[in-house]
């Protein structure tokens, strides 16, 4: 039986754990030749994937990145990685404001002009970029962050408006409150309990079931979506 993403070279950003992991292992699971990338000289990919180091933060080690790659042959993007620091509006830092624009809107831009021309030239590709629901909804505190989501989904946007007729379709997916080491460290399980309770589905989401989604948008079903950002929230973001 022929994988669906057999022949297919896939490159995942922050792809070391969580909801990266996540995808690479799908993708990977799928047929795909997958490489992530982490911040770590002595990273680790997970299992069957290839590994590169880079740190978005750096402009110029982004760049010079992003230059490396671009004819490599991609034909899957899954923007993942990013930052975010939480702050009240009145005390948001601008280094720490320009810093998560950096990671979250300038590297995934750097990336998408690196690799989708072959895209456009191959006739196929697939970029997925990982938003939040900050990027749909805000909240307190969440000022720098929701920028620069809510920037991610107009690249996305924008870039899909012109590379469709191309056969290269470019999607954000918006994840709500996902069940990572992360959450559970941050939130612990009275916050944890308190979130779902505001979930319609009443749990959290699963790094699996984020995968599932942008394997579908990033293979071959998927023809004809492009330049949307889907919430993947049990429901929370419409109630």
């Amino acid at each position: 039986m022929t994988l669906p993403l057999s022949r297919r070279k896939a490159l995942i950003t922050g792809g070391t754990r969580g909801i990266g992991k996540a995808i690479a292992l799908r993708l990977a699971a799928d047929g795909a030749q997958v490489t992530v990338t982490g911040t770590r000289a002595d990273g680790a990919a997970p299992e069957g994937c290839g590994y590169l180091a880079v740190d978005f933060s750096d402009l110029e080690a982004t760049t010079a990145f992003t230059a490396s790659v671009a004819g490599q042959g991609f034909d899957i993007l899954v923007n993942n990685a990013g930052i975010n620091r939480i702050a009240p509006f009145a005390e948001i830092d601008p280094a720490d404001f320009l810093a998560i624009q950096q990671v979250n809107v300038t590297a995934p831009m750097l990336l998408m002009q690196a690799l989708a021309p072959g895209m456009r030239e191959r006739g196929w590709g697939r970029i997925v970029n990982m938003g939040s629901i900050w990027g749909i909804i805000s909240k307190a505190q969440r000022g720098s962050y929701s920028a620069s989501k809510f920037a991610l989904a107009g690249l996305t946007a924008a870039l899909a408006a012109e590379v469709a007729e191309n056969g290269v379709l470019v999607n954000c997916v918006a994840p709500g409150f996902i069940d990572t080491e992360l959450t559970r460290r941050v939130l612990g399980e009275d916050g944890i309990r308190e979130l779902v309770a505001q979930v319609p589905a009443r749990r959290l989401g699963t790094p699996e079931e984020v995968a599932a989604f942008v394997a579908w948008l990033a293979g071959p079903e998927n023809t004809f979506i492009s330049g949307q950002t889907i919430a993947i929230d049990g429901g929370f973001t419409n109630v």
